[in-house]
Formats: structure tokens, C-alpha cells, sequence
């Protein structure tokens, strides 16, 4: 189980609480089993997250962007971005549970490829060099999507060290971020769901 370092002891039993909601959550309407599933790595798997169902529900929402926010205690990033489209609704769950705050934190979409209409851009935001942006995700298999991300944000002058994703399907992100000089927290990890059903 991952160690949250930057959750406050105080919130340590509300952020237990709502990990355990979070988790149900995932595993009765995101996690898919049997079969035979590509993902987006292009790897083939038996078990797939459609996280889609958990990060536009409301309460999947509302928990996500609770922990998001817990993690980051008071370590306060200039943005929260994430690369089309999963990761989408994670940034708008984490910038609206902080909307409140006296650190009001925007947020941003990274896309695949700069647009060939409109502004033309890959980044929908005017960078500040050296800015800290933290990358979210809905889930990471080998770090592959959410490298494009962050070497997007980098050109453009972001300083990136910190990806938070929903689900790590522990499959290498871990080990290929951290080659990349950047700290994966998963709110929750594959080994924590029952992958393999009777």
C-alpha cells in the first residue's frame, strides 16, 4: 500500500475513510475482469479499470479531488494538468475541491498533439518558466501517456516532479517516471483489487 508522506496526521483517518470509499467505488463500477483487453500501452490484459465510470460520478469526483488535495498538503503547485482525456476529469476534481482555498490552484489539458485549428497549440496555458505543475492521472500502466505530459510541460518551461494517478496498475510507471527524476503517487494500486475472480 502506498504511504501518503504529505497527508496531515489529523486527516490521516478521514483520508483512510475515504481511500476505503474511493477504492469500493472503483472496484464495483470501473474494474473490468476476464477476457482479453488492450490497453493503451498496447499491452493485453485480463483486468482493465474503465475509470471513466469512477471520475464522472459525483462522489467518485468529490473523493478524488479530496485526496488529491490531501496529498499535496501544503505543498502548493502553480497548476494541475493531465493529458487527454482520461486524465481530464482528475484535473477538474482536484482545481474544484481547491477552489475555496486562499491557494486557488488552476488547471490545464495537455493535449496528444498541438491542434491544427484555433490557438494551434499542444498547451492550453500560457507557462511562467519554472512554474511547478503536478500531472494527474486516471490510471498509469507503464508511465508511457503520462511522460507525454510532462515532456510537453517541460518544453514549454513547466517544472515537473510530481504525478498523482488514481490507479497504478503497477506495470513499470513507477520505475519509468522515476528514471525520468519524478515521484508517482497512486491513491490506490492494482494488488488492492481482486484482479482474478472465482
Amino acid at each position: 500500500m502506498v504511504q501518503f508522506a504529505l497527508r496531515q496526521d489529523s486527516e490521516s483517518n478521514a483520508g483512510s475513510i475515504e481511500l476505503d470509499e474511493l477504492r469500493e467505488l472503483v472496484a464495483t463500477r470501473s474494474l473490468i475482469t476476464g477476457g482479453d483487453i488492450k490497453l493503451a500501452s498496447g499491452r493485453q490484459s485480463s483486468h482493465y479499470f474503465n475509470m471513466k465510470e469512477t471520475t464522472f460520478d459525483p462522489s467518485g469526483a468529490k473523493l478524488i479531488g479530496d485526496l488529491i488535495m490531501n496529498e499535496l498538503g501544503y505543498d502548493f503547485p502553480d497548476f494541475i494538468a493531465g493529458l487527454e482525456m482520461g486524465a481530464l476529469p482528475v484535473v477538474m476534481a482536484a482545481v474544484m475541491r481547491n477552489r475555496d482555498t486562499e491557494n486557488s490552484i488552476q488547471g490545464f489539458c495537455v493535449r496528444k498533439a498541438a491542434k491544427e485549428h484555433g490557438t494551434k497549440r499542444q498547451i492550453e496555458k500560457e507557462l511562467t518558466p519554472g512554474c511547478k505543475v503536478v500531472v494527474v492521472d486516471d490510471v498509469t500502466t507503464t508511465g508511457g501517456s503520462v511522460l507525454m505530459a510532462v515532456d510537453a510541460i517541460r518544453a514549454e518551461g513547466g517544472k515537473v516532479d510530481t504525478v498523482i494517478t488514481v490507479v497504478d496498475r503497477q506495470e513499470g510507471a513507477r520505475e519509468k517516471l522515476k528514471a525520468a527524476g519524478i515521484k508517482l503517487i497512486a491513491l490506490l494500486e492494482a494488488s488492492e483489487f481482486d484482479l482474478y475472480p472465482s
